[in-house]
């Protein structure tokens, strides 16, 4: 047998194995509130192909390929345990078990990981919690695929309204038609239909009323059957709580804004501050997306060499707010032709890193250019240490944080040399370390972050939702058994 048919075969071999996977993660989701994960990164719903390239990704990080046949068996253990709601990391399981010398079975070894999740441990499913998107732009409908995605097994968040305003003939159509495709991000993973009589889009079997609607203060969302629901404003108009208050309507029971906050309502970046989030807090804000891209990692180097001072410049595609062609714009540049343009402008991000990270004192200033890229971004963040040190501790730091610190959900890291920004379209982390980019020099470092300001910020809202909703569920293994 040549080399070839030899790898050809292997290939083969793994398809197989990634196939017979589908079903067990599946119905661990569907009937367990399990969500299967391989290096924090989601494997519901996912194809024989993007399963093997998810472990592929194991290269970049960890040296070498995490194989299908490695995690296999501890996929199948978990099958064989009494589990309840939880996020579990087939990744982690793999490696700690490798790191491990006390000689376990990976049965052994997967039910002392996860016995949190176990038996008498175990969380009770939660009854599903309604939510409302106010406005229905680029966030809005991003916001919308994820929470039908991860619908699952009907316990958890549930998407039962939007509300926006009345666009004339067939607009139920026309916005189910920007659900269903998008140039960006492509095709919406799965089926949507339309009732125009009763104002329902139907995605995925969730019936999804259309609510027209001028102003907050017109609805009553009892009516429509909805109780104690998370509202998420897309808009952007109100940005403080006296503008936000107006969403607390009949039915509504907390407002989450995809936009900083104005005033004291809190600026929370899931990861670093969501666990500073008070139970009867009814408004808050997810900030920006650059927010929420920088702050994950400015808190990883803080909390390792100190951060004295920083700069971040963001290099940040255009948006809706800019104008395709020169036009009257209220801010200075933004008139001027998105697409044809690289626009100075201000980002707010440096200065709310504040209420994310109140603990750093050290003063981050910030600016911004508009580019003529529709989707992602990337912020270059200069830092100046409390410590000198080096490239490579800092490359090999960085590299630990995405794959087994509490924030590997919001950072992500990449050696691809030749890495470009639509690489990283649909990403589902808050940014992405280019390790090739990095620069360290004593005690300044000079990070190159990427991330999908459009998705990638979605991800981030979803989660702050989960856990304010009480869904977000804990992840095993730790990173230590």
């Amino acid at each position: 047998m040549t080399v070839n048919d030899d790898s050809f075969t292997n290939w083969k071999n793994r398809e197989e194995i990634a196939e017979s996977m589908i079903p067990l993660i599946g119905k661990l989701h569907r009937e367990r509130d399990v969500t299967v994960l391989l290096h924090s990164r989601s494997l519901v719903n996912k194809s024989v192909v993007s399963i093997l390239k998810t472990h592929r990704f194991a290269r970049q990080i960890a040296g070498q390929e995490l194989s299908v046949t490695e995690t296999m068996p501890f996929l199948k253990a978990l099958t064989a345990l009494d589990l309840g709601p939880s996020q579990i990391d087939l990744g982690m399981l793999a490696t700690l078990h490798q790191a491990d010398e006390r000689g376990l079975s990976v049965e052994e070894f997967t039910a002392e990981a996860v016995a949190g999740a176990t038996g008498a441990n175990k969380i009770e499913r939660r009854e599903p919690r309604d939510v409302v998107l106010y406005g229905f732009g680029r966030i809005g409908r991003l916001v919308a695929r994820l929470l039908i995605e991860k619908a699952g097994s009907g316990n958890g968040l549930r998407l039962r309204a939007i509300v926006v305003r009345g666009g004339g003939a067939q607009d139920i159509v026309k916005r189910a038609s920007l659900l269903r495709r998008d140039s960006i991000h492509g095709q919406f993973q799965g089926t949507i239909t339309v009732d125009e009589d009763n104002s329902t889009i139907v995605a995925n079997g969730n019936a999804i009323k259309v609510i027209y609607a001028d102003d907050p203060s017109h609805v009553d969302y009892t009516e429509y059957g909805i109780r104690d629901a998370i509202l998420i404003d897309n808009t952007g108009k109100w940005r403080d709580r006296e503008g936000l208050s107006k969403h607390l309507r009949p039915g509504i029971d907390k407002v989450v804004l995809t936009a900083p906050g104005k005033g004291d309502v809190p600026n929370i970046v899931h990861g670093v501050n969501h666990d500073t989030i008070k139970p009867d807090e009814q408004i808050l804000s997810c900030a920006s997306c650059t927010t929420n891209a920088i702050v994950p990692p400015l808190k990883a180097m803080d909390d390792e060499y100190g951060v004295l001072r920083g700069h971040v410049e963001t290099v940040h595609s255009f948006t809706n707010d800019q104008n395709l062609l020169d036009n009257y714009h209220k801010a200075e540049r933004r008139g001027r032709s998105a697409p044809l343009n690289m626009v100075i402008t201000e980002t707010g991000a440096a200065s709310a890193v504040a209420k994310a990270l109140p603990d750093l004192k050290a003063p981050i200033s910030g600016s911004s250019i508009r580019v003529p890229v529709p989707d992602v971004s990337i912020a270059i963040l200069n830092l100046q240490l409390a410590r000198a040190t080096s490239r490579e501790e800092v490359h090999d730091y960085l590299r630990d944080v995405s794959l087994t610190s509490p924030l590997k959900r919001q950072i992500d890291f990449t050696t691809a040399p030749d890495a470009v920004s639509s690489d990283f379209i649909g990403s589902r982390h808050a940014s992405i370390v280019d390790a090739g980019a990095l620069k360290v020099d004593g005690d300044n470092a000079i990070l190159y972050l990427w991330y999908d300001n459009e998705f990638g910020y979605s991800c981030q809202v979803v989660r702050v939702v989960q856990y304010v909703s009480g869904v977000e569920y804990p992840t095993y293994p730790a990173t230590a058994v």
